[in-house]
């Protein structure tokens, strides 16, 4: 099922607000130096859960041992399993190096890694290529993150790989897709992991700016007002915690929608940048209400269904880490949930790009934070900003009056509007094209704080 199209920024520019370049931490992606070297350790002395989890991802999937097999071009869903199967490796090959010091397994992540240069492009002729994008570059990007640090993986290889993503994954990832949300936030992740890989800011901020678009619009808060665009799937009942997904499937694809969320703002907060704190209150009462709705097998009457999925996913440990091990937050529903079913789920660990998340984050508390060395970008965002079918809706981060201006390539005025806002309210105007010719224009949003300009396509 389809929702609304929408067009996000390409391009940011803040008047009257320079900031320093950032400065990039390595590994920084899904995993820090501190929380590899956390597990590490608790391998080396045989603490479990992490020395079982370790087990259990190298018999997954038939092992480790498997030979890669690269597309030039993925073109169809004909072999989608084999990029997500490789891709899996890459990362779990990696992890296993790091954890074990295993040169096998390191050059069995980088000989995949260097086997998928060759891809030239995800392009199946719809959103699916967008989905796959995510699915495959949350993964390759956190493997290629830790293998930055073997010495074994020439420079040359490197720059190949990160010619690979920008060349394959950034068309299919830099514009958002048109179906449900899960996809658009997993795309969100892939960007931000392969961002940090690449050292590519521009690409990190608009991870950034999409991931502010999407967020009142996948997770809902009873102080928000009650979504009148996208599907939301006719809920019972608007409960904090509620997905945009909740009532499709019964949290079958909200999980996957949380991991993309919480994949991405954890690779930020590697980065210095500290996305969490935005959206705390959000992401508590999201993980807490599906936690409570999945480990008593009721919907709590938020669906006309009020059967829970019996789907169990292991994409709760990056989340639950951050709010409660890092922030000190209570968060019994989510622990009775990690402690009494996500631990002992008989899956290969998760699914698609959920990855053994109880190896890599159970219980790593306070490891890995970097001290917030980057200016958290949302700060420095007056507002955030969705462009669909003709109208603009602002997403206000500071109260201020907002000046919407519609412009021709050739600077002809074609619309203008203004807009007192208070911090946290959103509102949706036209953009004034109805008569326009087809073609591109140049948005612009003004505040006392900076201006943003977009592009937009008639």
């Amino acid at each position: 099922m389809k929702i609304s199209s929408i067009i996000f920024a390409s391009s940011l520019a803040l008047a009257g607000s320079a900031s320093a370049a950032m400065t990039w931490v390595h590994p920084g992606a899904l995993d820090s130096k501190a929380e590899l070297d956390f597990v590490k350790a608790k391998i080396a002395a045989g603490a479990e859960p992490w020395t079982s989890q370790l087990a259990k991802m190298k018999d997954a999937d038939g092992g480790l041992l498997k030979v890669a097999t690269p597309e030039v071009n993925m073109l169809s869903q004909a072999n989608e399993a084999l990029s997500r199967d490789d891709a899996r490796r890459a990362y779990g090959n990696a992890l296993d190096w790091y954890y074990t010091g295993d040169v096998a397994a390191a050059n069995r992540a980088i000989a995949i890694l260097n086997a998928w240069t060759v891809l030239q492009s995800i392009n199946y002729g719809s959103d699916q290529s967008k989905l796959e994008a995510g699915w495959v570059g949350s993964l390759f990007g956190p493997a290629a993150e830790i293998m930055l640090g073997y010495s074994g993986w020439q420079a040359a290889d490197i720059e190949k790989v990160r010619a690979m993503f920008k060349r394959a994954f950034y068309p299919v990832l830099n514009t958002a897709s048109t179906w449900n949300g899960n996809v658009d936030l997993h795309q969100i992740s892939a960007m931000m992991a392969i961002a940090v890989f690449n050292e590519d800011e521009t690409e990190f901020n608009l991870a950034v700016t999409r991931l502010a678009a999407r967020m009142p619009r996948y997770f809902y808060l009873t102080t928000d007002a009650t979504p009148t665009q996208d599907s939301w799937f006719s809920p019972a009942q608007w409960l904090n915690g509620l997905t945009q997904e909740t009532c499709r499937d019964n949290n079958h694809h909200s999980q996957f929608g949380m991991s993309g969320a919480f994949g991405a703002m954890e690779t930020a907060w590697h980065q210095g940048v500290d996305l969490y704190s935005t959206y705390q209150t959000r992401m508590v009462a999201v993980e807490e209400l599906m936690a409570l709705q999945s480990f008593s097998g009721s919907m709590q009457g938020a669906c006309s269904n009020n059967a829970a999925s019996a789907d169990v996913y292991a994409t709760w440990e990056i989340g639950y880490n951050h709010l409660h091990n890092r922030k000190g937050i209570a968060m019994p529903n989510t622990k009775a949930m990690i402690e009494g079913k996500v631990r002992s789920v008989n899956s290969n660990g998760g699914s698609w790009s959920i990855f053994y998340e109880t190896l890599t984050h159970a219980e790593v508390g306070g490891s890995g934070t970097v001290g917030m060395a980057n200016k958290p970008a949302q700060s420095t965002m007056p507002a955030s900003v969705l462009l669909r079918k003709g109208m603009c809706e602002i997403f206000a981060n500071k109260a201020a009056t907002y000046q919407i201006t519609t412009l021709g390539l050739n600077g002809s005025m074609v619309n203008q509007a203004s807009l007192p806002m208070a911090a946290g309210s959103s509102k949706l105007i036209s953009l004034g094209l109805e008569g326009a010719p087809a073609g591109i224009y140049m948005v612009q949003v003004r505040s006392s704080a900076g201006i943003m300009a977009f592009k937009y396509i008639k």
